[in-house]
């Protein structure tokens, strides 16, 4: 008996649209046996390399008594999460170098499918990571408070996804590796340093904490160093999702209108 030809109506075809896409390049960047083993190596290592540089700072200015990973690790979460996120816009770069976006333009999936699936796929690695150096420094002193744990989560997520989101969207713009690298690297400093990750910015002058304020990665750093410490209901942490919320739905969206303009 013949199969029949007729092509699937569109309610079968639209809920495989709508999934998040991983495209084919990105499996270049799902980390190989080498360099998985380097990340896991680094990963293990931080804590323990960085409790004893840091430890005499507890109970100093701007520092609390207690163990000092409390406060410096959470800052190296959300490093991590801003990386993780900012980096998502050479993978895009090099998806329109090897024509992978030409040849999209014909599919009929959905654009924010396209756009989410590596944005999912770098998200979980970097949760993969996260989770291995909270593990390893739990016997350096880290103290874990799952509830507060699992909020900070939620957090780092919205700050990778607003970041990959951004990151996206100007490498779409610019088109070419030095272009997007001039921006990333021209606020990855600011960033870094109005975000209070190495340092409490209660070390720093009035006007650099005022600042701090229009820097996203601020609150996620305050928040989660708060959520660390096992207080979990705090203005901070409210203030945290107010901000993050709507400027991930923002970046999205506007990767979103980029990245169907680049492929229509």
């Amino acid at each position: 008996m013949r199969a029949s030809s007729r092509p699937m109506g569109r309610g079968n075809e639209a809920p495989a649209r709508r999934r998040p896409a991983i495209p084919p390049q990105l499996r270049a960047n799902v980390p190989g046996a080498g360099l998985a083993g380097d990340q896991l190596l680094d990963a293990a290592a931080l804590p323990g390399a960085v409790h004893p540089l840091l430890d005499k700072l507890a109970g100093g200015p701007g520092f609390h008594t207690g163990n000092i990973l409390d406060l410096f690790l959470p800052g190296i979460l959300a490093l991590m999460a801003f990386g993780s996120g900012a980096s998502a816009g050479f993978s895009t770069i090099f998806e329109l170098q090897a024509g992978y976006t030409e040849r999209i333009r014909v599919t009929p999936a959905s654009r924010s499918a396209l756009l989410l699936g590596p944005v999912l796929s770098s998200l979980t690695w970097t949760f993969f990571f996260i989770t291995l150096i909270i593990i390893v420094a739990v016997p350096f002193g880290f103290h874990i408070h799952l509830a507060g744990l699992l909020i900070s989560y939620i957090l780092l997520g919205l700050l990778m996804v607003f970041f990959a989101s951004f990151s996206t969207a100007v490498a779409l713009i610019t088109r070419e590796i030095s272009s997007f690298a001039a921006v990333v690297n021209g606020i990855n400093l600011p960033l870094l340093l109005l975000a209070g990750i190495m340092l409490p910015l209660t070390l720093a002058p009035a006007w650099m904490r005022a600042v701090a304020h229009l820097n996203p990665m601020y609150y996620v750093v305050e928040a989660n160093r708060l959520l660390a410490a096992g207080q979990l209901w705090n203005s901070t942490t409210a203030e945290s999702f107010l901000v993050m919320v709507p400027l991930a739905a923002l970046a999205i969206a506007w990767a979103t209108r980029v990245y169907r303009q680049a492929v229509s």
